[in-house]
């Protein structure tokens, strides 16, 4: 009976340690199965700050932020994350349509955060 709980002890802890945590559908959940972009974020840019993905397939886009909190939001397709200063936060995105659609930090962070976008672009 012990070992059950250790090993479900020991499963938590790995997904903590990982940051891998459950949130709400609306903030774009991490899932298993789909590809990882990589994107880190830094006063005062994206990097990188335009992505191609297919439309209809499943991403997880793995958000790092090398300095202090940043926002990551795509107001077009309704996605917004927190990423935490020196930490990572995952959305999973699956776009449905084609086309060009723009991002930005949404958190202020400094004289230069106007100019904190980028783009991704989803091509059939």
């Amino acid at each position: 009976m012990r070992a059950p709980r250790i090993a479900s002890a020991l499963i938590a802890a790995a997904a903590l340690a990982t940051g891998c945590s459950k949130s709400s559908p609306s903030a774009g959940s991490a899932a298993a199965g789909g590809d990882v972009v990589r994107i880190s974020a830094k006063k005062f840019e994206f990097i990188p700050s335009r992505i191609t993905l297919k439309r209809g397939k499943t991403v997880i886009l793995e958000l790092t932020s090398l300095d202090r909190k940043h926002g990551f939001l795509i107001p077009d397709l309704k996605l917004r994350a927190d990423v935490p200063a020196g930490g990572t936060a995952r959305v999973t995105l699956t776009p449905e349509k084609a086309g060009t659609f723009a991002f930005r930090c949404d958190l202020f962070c400094g004289g230069g955060h106007d100019s904190m976008t980028g783009a991704i672009e989803v091509v059939e």
